[in-house]
């Protein structure tokens, strides 16, 4: 692996690279381990429209879905063993990854269903279920940050369950979940379980917060709204990391930290470039910055090691800028709050039409096998 490379270069700066994608067809063809070996990738993230995706194209899941029909097997079953399958399969290729950084990487990540968005009981027992059926030390189980989800990320990690906290937009929201974690390792603490084995992501959303914005902007029609363009979620995202340095440097946090828990690192997602005008590695270059995560759709990554220019911590001196930007959006109308409400409600819905259509596929896929 050469050193020369931009995700080599993001790599030694302290950025680990997890890749926004999995499917049975990726792991049997050695695809996924060609991206380990030869772009830096160190983990990886899924979510109900990957699933969705990956069940809809090619053959790879065919020997599955009939033997699951012919045990006659539901819908939600069927989905349940595919996609814990697949995760299985991944964390056992990423287990080399996670020996070798003692737990911070190697992991694979899988999320309850969205349904569940709002209901703090049933997203914990399927987190546990979900833990239990994968059953490798690297899996994390994605929780959604709503607010219901905040409980269950306490109870999760409380249990020893190490949880990717994902849909987050607000900086708000941010230290809520932070604060979520610290409860869950408290509670842990005090169970007697080793918080050195507790990991967890906070996966701040950047993409989208651009998208929405700019159509605010573009519907103003200013010049000054013109300048904000596609400012928003670079600047969202280092406030985040502002908050991350905050929350960390509590008392609270180096409490436990002292007794062996691991920091939450920020983990940057829904980095895929949306507007053709803009850099396609701009959520990228333009968050590099020790302690993070970066989840990339394959395109993104492919980009990144293609020409991504990586300068070192392009974050922590843009604190003062990044606030003036968000400032700036206010002071033209544009409301932050309602901004990262509706997208994390969308976010939620999103994945929620995805879950149906992998319902639907599976439905049809043990139809076909009967």
């Amino acid at each position: 692996m050469s050193t020369q490379t931009p995700t080599a270069a993001l790599s030694k700066l302290g950025v680990s690279i997890w890749l926004d994608d999995l499917s049975r067809e990726r792991i049997l063809s050695g695809g996924l381990q060609q991206l380990i070996a030869e772009r830096n990738v160190v983990g990886i993230t899924t979510n109900p429209t990957i699933f969705a995706n990956a069940l809809a194209k090619g053959h790879a899941y065919d020997g599955q879905v009939a033997e699951l029909a012919k045990a006659g097997k539901s819908v939600a079953e069927a989905v349940f063993e595919i996609t814990t399958h697949d995760v299985g399969e991944a964390c056992e290729i990423f287990r080399a990854t996670y020996d070798a950084t003692g737990g911070q990487d190697g992991r694979v990540s899988i999320e309850v269903e969205p349904g569940l968005a709002h209901d703090t009981a049933g997203t914990i027992e399927q987190g546990k279920q979900l833990h239990a059926k994968v059953a490798h030390k690297n899996v994390m189980i994605k929780v959604p940050a709503t607010l219901e989800g905040l409980d269950a990320i306490t109870a999760l990690t409380a249990l020893g369950i190490s949880v990717n906290v994902t849909l987050i937009f607000s900086l708000e929201r941010h230290r809520q979940v932070i604060a979520a974690y610290l409860a869950g390792l408290e509670q842990a603490k005090a169970a007697g379980i080793d918080l050195s084995g507790i990991r967890s992501v906070a996966s701040f959303f950047v993409s989208r917060v651009d998208t929405e914005i700019d159509k605010r902007l573009d519907a103003i029609g200013t010049p000054e709204a013109a300048a904000l363009k596609s400012k928003a979620g670079v600047a969202n995202a280092r406030l985040a990391y502002q908050v991350y340095e905050q929350e960390f440097a509590s008392d609270r946090a180096k409490a436990l930290l002292a007794a062996g828990a691991n920091k939450q690192r920020p983990l940057w997602a829904s980095t895929g470039v949306k507007d053709p005008s803009l850099p396609d590695t701009l959520y990228v270059t333009e968050l590099a910055v020790p302690e993070t995560v970066n989840t990339m759709p394959e395109k993104t990554l492919e980009a990144t090691f293609d020409h991504g220019v990586i300068s070192g911590d392009a974050v922590t001196g843009e604190y003062a800028s990044a606030r003036a930007t968000l400032d700036a959006l206010e002071a033209i109308s544009v409301s932050y709050d309602d901004v990262t409400a509706l997208l994390e409600k969308e976010g939620v819905e999103k994945f929620t039409v995805s879950w149906n259509e992998l319902l639907d596929t599976v439905t049809a896929a043990l139809e076909a096998a009967k």
